[in-house]
């Protein structure tokens, strides 16, 4: 075989294997880039795709050299041409944790304003060049309070959209046990920057007693439609048994409005559980899928919340049994590298998604797998035929 062929060969085999990442090149296509010695690190990535077919990710700042706990910080940028180049088009003052998407055409951004803050939202009707400003109770300021979240999923349902949060206003005040489940929710033709069109569920506090009193707290939780129309919020889990990953499903009935929970059936064995995900329904498959740390047996004896090395493709039929169906994302070091926080979209016969990638660069890499030096972008192509 002559040289030629070989790296043509090589090439072919570099783009289309997810295991590329143990090289020193960062895997995927980088959106945005921040040396370690900022102090300033990379969080909440999301990912949505406009009417017109372009693309917009976002991700906010964290760090002790941020403005996380007093008026977070985020930026915008926009990519032409599927991914492969991205711009930055927007930033904003007082914007962390949050999700883009797309609803009757009109872009949106959800989240809270800074580190355990008020929820808000916002709007673009520019496709993310300039944003409404969540002043008040009319034009974005959904509530006052302590609130936590991450780029989580919106989901659509008999008339109404519905979001998953976390309510962090508690007696305990450690991470983790702070947080309760909950919903919220509007009318899908409402005015969506109006803090009157979105009802609140309940809200399902920590318990000390649940998993014999190693339940570390629940939190990132996805508002799901199960195959039955329940509504349901899929959560991670903080547990404090080494390498072990686990979930937590909270019933909210046909309308998301009161949330109960069984904690004899409600916790369950999840890849990646310990780490955030976002689950999406895909109607071509009739499946739920997802993207997730797996941990490898060398690093079960780590927390499961501090491995993130390893990134793969999952789906369900019911959200109990799931199944790992494609390897994406893997590097051997579980220090200094990290692929986490995934946020991502069905696209044709593709799926796409940004991470929040730890990885090498000229200046001695990432502060640790957590603390992440890069926003990367990728793109899964045909996924369906990894379940035929």
């Amino acid at each position: 075989m002559n040289t030629k062929i070989l790296l043509c060969l090589f090439a072919w085999v570099a783009l289309s294997h997810p295991l590329v990442a143990e090289g020193k090149r960062v895997p995927g296509r980088v959106v945005d880039y921040l040396p370690a010695s900022g102090k300033v690190y990379i969080g909440s990535p999301s990912l949505a795709i406009l009417p017109d077919g372009s693309y917009v990710a976002s991700h906010d700042y964290f760090g002790p050299a941020s403005t996380e706990g007093t008026k977070a910080k985020s930026s915008i940028f926009h990519s032409q041409n599927r991914g492969r180049t991205w711009t930055k088009i927007a930033d904003m003052d007082g914007q962390f944790w949050s999700n883009l998407f797309v609803h009757k055409k009109v872009l949106y951004l959800m989240g809270t304003w800074k580190h355990h803050g008020n929820l808000i939202i916002r709007r673009s009707t520019d496709g993310g060049h300039s944003w409404t400003e969540p002043v008040d109770s009319t034009c974005g300021l959904l509530r006052e309070g302590e609130y936590h979240t991450a780029p989580m999923p919106m989901v659509e349902h008999n008339g109404r959209i519905y979001r998953a949060v976390e309510n962090a206003t508690s007696t305990y005040k450690e991470w983790g046990i702070r947080y309760s489940a909950m919903i919220f929710s509007a009318s899908a033709d409402a005015d969506l920057l109006k803090a009157s069109s979105w009802t609140a569920s309940n809200a399902l506090s920590y318990d000390k007693g649940y998993l014999d009193g190693k339940f570390g707290g629940w939190l990132e939780g996805n508002a799901v439609v199960t195959p039955d129309g329940d509504l349901i919020d899929f959560l991670r889990i903080a547990n404090s048994d080494p390498g072990k990953d686990m979930a937590a499903i909270v019933q909210f009935g046909k309308e998301g409005t009161h949330g109960t929970f069984d904690p004899t059936s409600g916790f369950f064995d999840f890849v990646g559980g310990s780490r955030k995900f976002s689950i999406r329904f895909d109607p071509v498959t009739r499946l739920y899928w997802t993207l997730s740390n797996q941990i490898l047996p060398q690093f079960s004896n780590l927390p499961a919340g501090k491995v993130r090395n390893k990134m793969v493709l999952q789906c369900s039929s019911d959200l109990r049994h799931w199944r790992i169906v494609r390897d994406l994302l893997y590097h051997p070091d579980v220090v200094k590298h990290g692929f986490q926080y995934v946020d991502w979209q069905f696209e044709g016969h593709d799926i796409l998604y940004v991470c929040r990638t730890a990885f090498d660069d000229k200046f001695g890499g990432a502060d640790n797998y957590h603390n992440a030096n890069y926003m990367t972008f990728h793109r899964i192509r045909n996924f369906r035929k990894w379940v035929k």
